[in-house]
């Protein structure tokens, strides 16, 4: 008891203590005034942030991983960004790859004691292969969960680069990593619910950390998902209103120009720009290490 406490993420929230007795409208209003604090808290550890997408982009372009471990909503969030980056950039989906302690279960039901298993964090690395090659984030709003230190003394053995995603500065998962991300957004607004505004500033690191390694890779031109995969109708048109949008040319060049190529909007542009078939984009590409605005330069 006396160790929760302690934990900034468990502290009660002076703010909320009559929360219970408000009209709906007015507790409405005071959890979106506590969300305000989240944004703040991120940017703050901007500075961590961007040396942590550094890390990750030159791992990921050496041919290494980008592997999240955590437990409960720190692992799920780590699965949802894991999982979005196929569709939204054509990775292999072996390329980033969420861990949860318990399990494929346990990102639909809790898995009792998982996340108390040290071992177990260190396991499921080795159940990937983990190696010195890949880039661990260790995800815990608590910054004390021992299936995520258990995976980073881990990885940090195999001298792989461990970057930590935490609510609790200062906490052992802070020490423990060699970049350490620690947003404090303050007090939850039901006290110890970190699945609130402590998982939204996880999310928001999260997608930043991804969001930033895949720019810095090629996989945006301007601000376009230029990677993107077109594996539903939806997608399918956004490629299409992509290549207009870099472009600036007619629907039916867009069309034209994707279906030569197998729907590639980042080789469609170049082609487009470049006035150039299929196979000669994908040579300039490949000579601009897949950066289209260095392929249209060159």
């Amino acid at each position: 008891m006396v160790e929760l406490k302690s934990i900034a993420t468990e502290q009660r929230n002076p703010n909320t203590m009559h929360i219970d007795t408000l009209p709906t409208l007015d507790m409405v209003r005071l959890i979106n005034r506590e969300d305000h604090r989240v944004a703040e808290a991120v940017g703050a550890v901007a500075e961590q942030i961007a040396a942590a997408i550094d890390v990750i982009a030159e791992k990921l372009q050496q041919g290494g991983r980008l592997i999240y471990s955590g437990c409960g909503t720190s692992g799920r969030l780590g699965i949802l960004d894991a999982v979005e980056c196929p569709p939204t950039y054509s990775t292999d989906p072996e390329m980033v790859q969420g861990l949860i302690a318990g399990g494929y279960p346990a990102i639909f039901k809790a898995v009792e004691g998982a996340e108390d298993d040290r071992e177990l964090g260190k396991q499921d690395l080795e159940g990937i292969s983990f190696s010195s090659k890949d880039v661990l984030v260790g995800i815990a709003a608590s910054g004390r969960t021992p299936y995520v230190l258990g995976a980073m003394e881990y990885a940090k053995g195999l001298g792989a680069p461990v970057i930590a995603v935490t609510c609790c500065p200062g906490s052992q998962i802070h020490q423990a990593a060699d970049i350490a991300i620690s947003p404090a957004p303050g007090p939850e607004v039901v006290t110890g619910s970190t699945r609130m505004k402590s998982g939204t500033a996880q999310k928001m690191v999260l997608n930043m950390l991804s969001t930033g390694a895949m720019i810095k890779l090629g996989k945006v031109y301007g601000n376009l998902m230029v990677d993107v995969k077109p594996s539903n109708e939806k997608l399918v048109r956004r490629c299409v209103t992509i290549v207009c949008s870099a472009t600036e040319c007619e629907e039916a060049a867009a069309v034209a120009a994707l279906e030569a190529c197998g729907y590639r909007p980042k080789i469609a542009i170049v082609m487009i720009l470049c006035h150039v078939d299929a196979e000669q984009a994908k040579a300039l590409l490949a000579k601009a290490d897949g950066r289209v605005a260095k392929a249209l330069e060159g």
